[in-house]
């Protein structure tokens, strides 16, 4: 019995996931839990035509084995890493949480609140000073500089 690949893969695409879920079980003899039509479809198909045309070579199955072999496999599960949560009072050039700092820039007098875990710009949070200088400025600034932060004082 010769198969017209080409006819199936279009029938496949008529199918939905359910009926394709199904193909899948009936070409491939187990469940499978993705509900993706494409790569389902994709997959019966290199199946259907693997088993009509014959799958890999022999020599490719054993290269294949080879290189499965020669890999290097983890046998436990990499550590995570935690990394803990750092504040901005981890740098000593700040002053401490509540202060404000103060800036003439373009004429105007920029006032910044030092928070917790922040800064405060017109009633806006932020994370870091370059946030804020660029969004004062709307380019990239180092923050310290911008302010004139310097081995913990104000220029």
């Amino acid at each position: 019995m010769t198969l017209n690949i080409a006819q199936e893969v279009v029938s496949l695409q008529q199918l939905t996931i359910v009926e394709l879920r199904h193909k899948y079980i009936e070409v491939f003899g187990e469940a499978c839990r993705s509900r993706h039509k494409q790569w389902l479809i994709k997959r019966i198909a290199w199946r259907i035509q693997a088993n009509a045309q014959g799958g890999l070579s022999e020599r490719a199955r054993k290269r294949a084995t080879e290189l499965a072999n020669d890999a290097d496999l983890r046998l436990t599960a990499p550590k995570t890493v935690v990394k803990k949560r750092t504040t901005i009072q981890t740098d000593d050039r700040l002053p401490q949480p509540g202060n404000d700092l103060t800036r003439n820039y373009k004429g105007e007098s920029i006032v910044v609140k030092v928070l917790d875990d922040g800064f405060e710009y017109n009633h806006l949070k932020y994370k870091s000073l370059s946030a804020v200088a660029k969004a004062i400025t709307g380019k990239h600034w180092n923050g310290y500089h911008f302010f004139g932060i310097n081995n913990g004082r104000s220029q």
